[in-house]
């Protein structure tokens, strides 16, 4: 498992140089190791604040407690991730399996939230 990679090729690459280091350890690895993406996690930004109060009971698959977390989570059906929503517009996807992925969600998110008047 590789964490805190900023790209798929950092982490295929970071991959690649563990089964080398490995290796040169005399540790016997038998073939090439199956690399395969699990969760994205990123971050954005729309510039402009959101009603969280309104999201919250307008949007489907959201939880918002703010005397918990300051942010609401919604659970997005396609693509499927989980997206954290910030009063001042600024979001963490978590979940994607591919860069396209994320911007498929922030896309569908921005349009959403303009179609129900939620940034102000």
């Amino acid at each position: 498992m590789c964490t805190g990679a900023k790209s798929a090729k950092t982490a295929k690459s970071a991959i690649r140089k563990v089964v080398r280091e490995l290796k040169k350890g005399d540790i016997i690895i038998l073939g090439k190791p199956k690399i395969k993406v699990q969760n994205v996690v990123a971050s954005s930004s729309f510039n402009h604040n959101v009603d969280l109060e309104m999201a919250a009971d307008l949007l489907d698959n959201v939880m918002y407690e703010p005397e918990q977390f300051p942010g609401l989570i919604y659970r997005m059906r396609n693509p499927k991730v989980v997206i954290l929503i910030f009063a001042s517009g600024k979001l963490v996807i978590t979940g994607a399996k591919s860069d396209k992925m994320v911007k498929d969600a922030v896309h569908n998110l921005f349009e959403l939230l303009e179609d129900y008047a939620l940034f102000f």
